[in-house]
């Protein structure tokens, strides 16, 4: 067989291995088994391949000596191989057909510069196939870096990893924009014919249509919920259109797919159309939250500016030159809380636009406040007066010691008390005097000694709701009557008094709380409050009542939920008082006979607390209100249990449980 290889060269060896891989296949296979059989011509060669159950490397053999090729075959490679082939092919057709044979098992061919890799399918891109730029079909693994140039090369990973194998790769590198592909080539330019057809320039376009006639913010809603019915029915589709009102211009701005555009926009012509009743210019405004009088205030003088701007437009706007300020009426109805509007389209638009933005739910303003005063008054009194009266015997004189500060209890108001007949007044405090008015000598001693300690703790915590920007007031008061003057009639001998008469002033003493909030950008509130807590002295050195007044008034900025400290006082206050003989009040121990002490200390502490709360919804007022609620509700059942009653068959009245309604079903004579 050399021999002949030898001298048919080339050619003739082919020939010669063909004839024999015949001979093989047709000595090892029945009859009824395939073959590989050659013929030639003048020009080129020609096989017919057929195999059945026979090895692959028995293939790759004759794969090698027709095509020409050098393999290196993987150890893992090795399967039995089935051809059925009925008609001839050149060495081109039977190299595809052996790609075909590997990938039909799981292997792969990985050109390698003069030889060619055969390999398993989940090694193949792992080695070095050649990126490929030009397109080429068969079942040759190749690798492809495919350019994107409209479509984020993101969005396409979850779209195309799908379609490739499991052995396949498709990743995309973001930064340039570019996917890459390494699988068979038949696979791989089908998925850069996806990928162009995909990698489309978006006809999204934005567009302005200016309206004549409607509101550009109700065409704006109208379509917006007409684009949200159609997403939950049918899901957001491609092309989904944009759309965003323009007041100042009056205009719809729309982006997205044209044909999309074209459908929305003749729906807007479509509503852009004048009233069809050319008298049709009055309507009635119902407003949820604002108050209708104070509204047509406002529209008063908006319709004036508005009309005074469409008349200065001249004849860019002729339908505004048709009307005249006399034309416009706004009246407020305060039954239905509602506005009669007369006006002309124009004027009309504009003032329901206004009338839109400041019919609002307003903010409020929860506001609590605490005045805290905490006070101490101590005294202390101590003195010995004494009084010697010998005018009536020859041996004694008069003496004694009398001091201012023991004010209606001296010893002196206590002799002329007993001497007069009637009860003495020794003041407050221990008094002890002894002495002898009968005899010759008469003489009289009196000590006296006072404490006197007073402790005051107030706590008011007084709470407001009102509207922002809304003046509100609690007062929490007794009505007192302070004299302002007197008068009183004489007869005329001066007798008894006629007709006495005084004229009084009565004023609110007690807890009062002026505040107006503002709230601001953000969570801040802006709140200009007066604030008093007076009441009425128990001191009784006046002539008429006496008032403690506390009062503050000024303007904070708080932010939500923060307490601040509106104002305080510190004082402390200490009058010491010494009365003497002058050298006998210095001896010591004795010199006590002769000293009348006086002591007061008064300290007083008061704050005022402030703390607002801003309430935007149902739900935290309800929430702030629950909590006043339950604190009353559980003081008063403590009150309950703690109290001694002597009514067995009464009990304290409590709230109800919040649970329940605070008011109680009415009568049901059935049950």
């Amino acid at each position: 067989m050399l021999l002949a290889t030898t001298i048919l060269g080339r050619h003739g060896s082919r020939l010669l291995l063909a004839a024999l891989v015949a001979i093989t296949v047709i000595s090892l296979a029945p009859a009824s088994a395939a073959s590989a059989t050659s013929a030639t011509s003048a020009d080129n060669e020609k096989i017919t391949l057929n195999l059945k159950n026979k090895d692959i490397s028995a293939l790759i053999n004759t794969v090698a000596e027709i095509t020409d090729r050098n393999f290196v075959v993987d150890p893992r490679v090795k399967a039995k191989v089935t051809v059925i082939s009925k008609r001839p092919m050149d060495a081109d057709e039977l190299y595809k057909v052996f790609l075909s044979i590997l990938q039909v098992h799981g292997f792969s061919a990985i050109p390698a510069g003069d030889i060619t890799k055969i390999v398993p399918d989940v090694n193949a891109k792992q080695l070095g196939t050649e990126p490929r730029a030009s397109q080429e079909a068969g079942d040759r693994i190749v690798t492809r870096v495919i350019k994107v140039q409209n479509v984020p090369v993101a969005q396409l990973v979850p779209i195309l990893r799908p379609l490739i194998p499991q052995q396949g790769h498709f990743a995309a590198y973001p930064p340039t924009n570019v996917v890459i592909i390494s699988d068979r080539a038949a696979n791989v330019e089908r998925l850069s014919h996806i990928i162009e057809r995909i990698d489309q320039s978006s006809n999204d376009q934005m567009e302005v249509v200016h309206l004549e006639h409607a509101s550009a913010t109700e065409v704006a809603r109208v379509l917006q919920t007409l684009q949200q019915g159609n997403a939950q029915g049918k899901g957001a589709g491609p092309g989904q259109v944009q759309i965003v009102a323009d007041e100042r211009t009056n205009s719809i701005l729309m982006s997205g797919d044209k044909a999309n555009r074209l459908r929305y926009r003749a729906m807007i012509a479509h509503l852009d159309t004048p009233l069809e009743d050319s008298s049709g210019d009055t309507h009635v405004v119902y407003l949820h939250y604002a108050k209708a009088e104070d509204i047509a205030k406002v529209l008063q003088g908006v319709s004036e500016n508005i009309q005074a701007q469409q008349e200065q437009k001249g004849s860019k706007t002729p339908a505004a030159s048709q009307g005249s300020k006399e034309d416009v009426s706004i009246q407020a109805d305060e039954a239905t809380n509602s506005l009669v509007i007369s006006a002309p389209p124009k004027v009309q638009k504009e003032l329901t636009s206004v009338i839109r933005k400041l019919d609002v739910r307003r903010a409020q303003v929860l506001i609590e406040a605490a005045v805290v005063e905490v006070s101490a008054d101590t005294a202390a009194e101590l003195g010995v007066q004494f009084a010697v009266d010998g005018s009536q015997s020859s041996t004694a004189g008069v003496g004694g010691t009398n001091f201012d500060a023991a004010g209606n209890g001296s010893l002196a108001n206590i002799i002329s008390s007993i001497q007069q007949g009637s009860t003495p007044n020794p003041g407050s405090g221990l008094s002890l005097a002894v002495g002898d008015l009968a005899s010759g000598v008469r003489f009289g001693a009196l000590l006296r000694a006072l404490a006197s300690n007073t402790d005051t703790n107030i706590l008011s915590t007084p709470s407001l709701t009102t509207l922002d920007n809304q003046e509100a007031e609690i007062r929490v008061a007794e009505n007192v009557p302070f004299v302002t003057g007197e008068y009183a009639n004489t007869n005329a001998s001066g007798g008894n008094t006629v007709n006495p008469f005084q004229t009084i002033q009565r004023k609110d003493v007690g807890l009062i709380l002026k505040v107006t909030p503002q709230i601001n950008e953000g969570d801040s509130v802006m709140l200009d409050l007066e604030q008093e807590v007076s009441s009425v002295s128990q001191s009784t050195q006046a002539v008429d009542l006496i008032t403690n007044k506390r009062s503050i008034k000024t303007s904070v900025l708080v932010d939500d939920g923060k307490l601040v400290i509106l104002g305080g006082l510190i004082d402390d206050q200490v009058f010491e008082s010494a009365q003497k003989v002058p050298l006998l009040g210095d001896i010591p121990l004795l010199g006590h006979l002769f000293r009348y002490r006086t002591s007061e200390s008064k300290k007083r502490n008061l704050m005022l607390f402030l703390r607002p709360h801003i309430i935007r919804t149902a739900e935290t007022m309800s929430r702030y209100a629950s909590q006043k609620y339950n604190y009353v509700r559980a003081a008063q059942l403590a009150k309950r249990e703690s109290g001694v009653s002597l009514l067995p068959d009464s009990t304290a009245p409590v709230l109800p449980p919040l649970d329940r309604p605070a008011i109680p079903p009415p009568f049901d004579p059935v049950q």
